[in-house]
């Protein structure tokens, strides 16, 4: 058995971190696992596991798949990890990065794993149908200071007409901005000029941007009437990068995080100064241990999505 470990963060990645075959290996050996998967089909009316462990990939991205998809894979290795590991500490935070945010609500207690399942889903529906009427464009930036994409974002609405901000801040010299497509296609064009690197993401759906607004409205609605609790550990939230106290700052986290930017940079930084040594990203995928590496100087990364991972973690 791996020694003791001090201070770990918790981090549970979003969307865009979904792959084939995700939690199946957990499935297998931990019994916490397939309990957490059989859960999330039985409330959603099909089987997500499937969908999970055999795809196929196009069904599987889908945002409305996709969201209820990584929450369960994440919440069924944090399960695991927990079942698992009785040497593990009390945890000094966790954060979660967008989607991740549900996932990291749950293992601190503050929201039940069902009310998670079925507001995910729910998510993803208003956030594909927002996209489908207000089509947009996100692009990843590299190479500048937030600063400076964020006046450029300014710049391109004050030029177009267009929606353009900062989506999120993932690290220096690495953020995304959302909105219309002219007003995306204006800030690569200015980012080019300022001798940075804009790359068009694959995506129809500005999310993190004022085109998500009528996904928000109706999504508030959702939210208002699902129970939270205070949490058992301190969540960071993406839009402060300070933690969620009371469920009236929860609601309001999730509500205002489908038109605001994910301050993730940020939001490390918070897990540090409460005392963070290592940074676990628990779930599928290992997006967020790369981004705090380039955040962090030389800090302790691990990732937990496999069995293998779970005895590992040292």
């Amino acid at each position: 058995m791996a020694q003791p470990i001090a201070s770990i963060a918790y981090l549970f990645p979003g969307q865009g971190s979904q792959s084939v075959g995700m939690g199946r290996a957990l499935v297998e050996q931990h019994r916490v696992a397939a309990e957490t998967f059989a859960e999330a089909d039985a409330i959603l009316g099909f089987s997500l596991s499937e969908l999970c462990f055999g795809g196929p990939a196009e069904t599987l991205t889908e945002t409305t798949n996709a969201q209820p998809a990584i929450l369960t894979a994440s919440v069924a290795a944090w399960r695991s990890l927990s079942a698992a590991r009785s040497d593990l500490p009390a945890l000094t935070g966790l954060a979660g990065h967008s989607l991740g945010e549900y996932s990291a609500l749950v293992a601190a207690g503050a929201l039940d794993f069902a009310d998670a399942v079925r507001l995910t889903r729910t998510r993803g529906e208003l956030m594909a149908r927002a996209g489908a009427a207000h089509p947009g464009a996100m692009a990843a930036i590299l190479k500048l200071d937030d600063a400076i994409v964020s006046a450029l974002c300014a710049q391109a609405e004050a030029e177009t007409g267009d929606v353009a901000q900062v989506a999120n801040y993932n690290a220096p010299g690495q953020v995304v901005v959302s909105g219309g497509t002219a007003g995306v296609n204006a800030v690569m064009e200015l980012v080019k000029q300022a001798g940075g690197r804009p790359r068009l993401l694959a995506v129809s759906i500005a999310a993190h941007s004022p085109l998500m607004a009528s996904a928000a409205e109706e999504f508030a609605r959702h939210v208002d009437a699902t129970p939270f609790r205070a949490p058992l550990a301190p969540v960071v939230g993406n839009l402060s990068a300070c933690p969620l106290e009371t469920p009236e700052e929860i609601r309001a986290e999730l509500v205002g995080q489908l038109t605001g930017s994910v301050q993730w940079t940020g939001s490390i930084y918070k897990l540090q100064e409460l005392g963070a040594q290592r940074y676990v990203e628990v779930g599928p995928g290992d997006v967020l241990t790369g981004l705090v590496k380039r955040i962090l100087t030389e800090p302790a990364v691990a990732n937990v999505r496999n069995p293998e991972d779970i005895v590992a973690l040292a």
